[in-house]
Parts: C-alpha cells; structure tokens; sequence
C-alpha cells in the first residue's frame, strides 16, 4: 500500500481544501478510530489530523458512519484481492494455505489501522449500512472456504467442515491484533509460517505407508 503516512491533530489550517484528497481523510480516520475508538472520535479530530475546518471536512464526506464504511470497504476489498490473487494460482490447496495465511497476516501487522477498524469497529456501522458490509465480509470468507474445499476435493485436507475450518483459521489470526508487537521477539512472517504449519497439521490426511 506504499509508505504509511501519520497524522496528527493540530490548529494549523495551511492545507487548502482542494489539495486534501479523500483518501487521506479515509486514512486520518483510520489511525484515529484505532487510538481512541469509533465513538471517541470526533469530526473535529479528523478534521484536526488532514488540517481543515470541520466545515470543509463536510464537503468530502457527509459523516463519520460513512468514512467507517468507507475504511470497511477498503479493507475489505484489499483482502478480497489478495485472498482472489492466491486462488488463481496453480498451487495445490496446500500451498495456497500457506500463501494465503503470510499474506493475511501481513496485512494485519502491516496495515494495522484497516485491519483494526475493520475486526474491532464493524459494529459501531448504523444497521441501516450493515447489510452491504455483511455481503462483503462474508465474500471473504466465503474465499477461504473455497480453497479448505478445494483441499478435500484434492484429497489433502481431511473431510472437515469447511465453514468451521474457516472461522478457526480467521478466528486464530485476527486475535493476533490484540497481542502482537512490531517490536516483539517474532517477526510477522514467522507467526505466518507457525500458523501454517500448525493449521495444516490438523487439516492435511495422514500419508498412508504400505509395508514392503
């Protein structure tokens, strides 16, 4: 996604409207609903991070439940690519499994602000919004049950229900943004390999060996 860009808040107005883009909106809001939460955030703040007025904020977007949708949207979109970039691979199922773990797990740690909001804010989302949100979460996750099918239909993955594998293996990494540190004892892509290796211990069937 390139170099991530922080934003504080300030008084400073310098910043003309016209040159302000709607996607640093996007990524002020995200940073800051990860510091102090959907409903601790304020327009002003956003408004402070990108360096308008609040008023000019308005013209770039009608309000905060649409800049969260938005950052839901986005994020969600991000993994879709990614999860859609693995399955059309030639790789067996096995080793998507394995991509498809170190690329979301890269996009956990290293897109923190997104994948936040999305696992932690969804709910603060109006329930009249929430319709469109669902359809497109459940995309995703409908991904990674394509590919465990995609293992037992190979005859690699044990005969496991596909649903339920997903949510564990969903459920295993997203717990990661609560406890892990950029500057802890584990690089990003060693949890990704860990990952892998305990998840397809429990899925792949036993290698069958024949006495000579």
């Amino acid at each position: 996604m390139g170099a991530r860009t922080c934003y504080h808040e300030t008084t400073d107005r310098s910043v003309d409207r016209w040159i302000v883009q709607r996607s640093d909106i996007i990524q002020a809001a995200a940073q800051i609903f990860r510091r102090k939460g959907f409903h601790g955030t304020s327009m002003q703040d956003i408004a402070d991070a990108v360096k308008l007025q609040k008023s000019s904020l308005y013209y770039h977007v009608p309000s905060k439940q649409d800049i969260l949708l938005e950052i839901l949207d986005w994020a969600l979109d991000l993994l879709i690519d990614d999860m859609q970039t693995v399955l059309q691979s030639d790789l067996p199922a096995k080793e998507k499994l394995r991509r498809a773990i170190q690329v979301y797990v890269e996009r956990l740690t290293e897109d923190a602000d997104l994948a936040t909001v999305l696992l932690m804010e969804h709910r603060s989302l109006d329930p009249a919004l929430q319709q469109d949100h669902i359809q497109r979460r459940d995309r995703y996750e409908a991904l990674w049950r394509n590919l465990i099918e995609q293992g037992i239909r190979e005859g690699t993955f044990r005969n496991v229900n596909p649903r339920l594998a997903g949510f564990a293996l969903l459920g295993v990494q997203n717990w990661m943004l609560t406890w892990y540190r950029s500057d802890g004892s584990m690089r990003a892509a060693d949890l990704a390999n860990q990952f892998s290796d305990l998840f397809l211990k429990g899925l792949l069937l036993p290698v069958e060996t024949t006495e000579r």
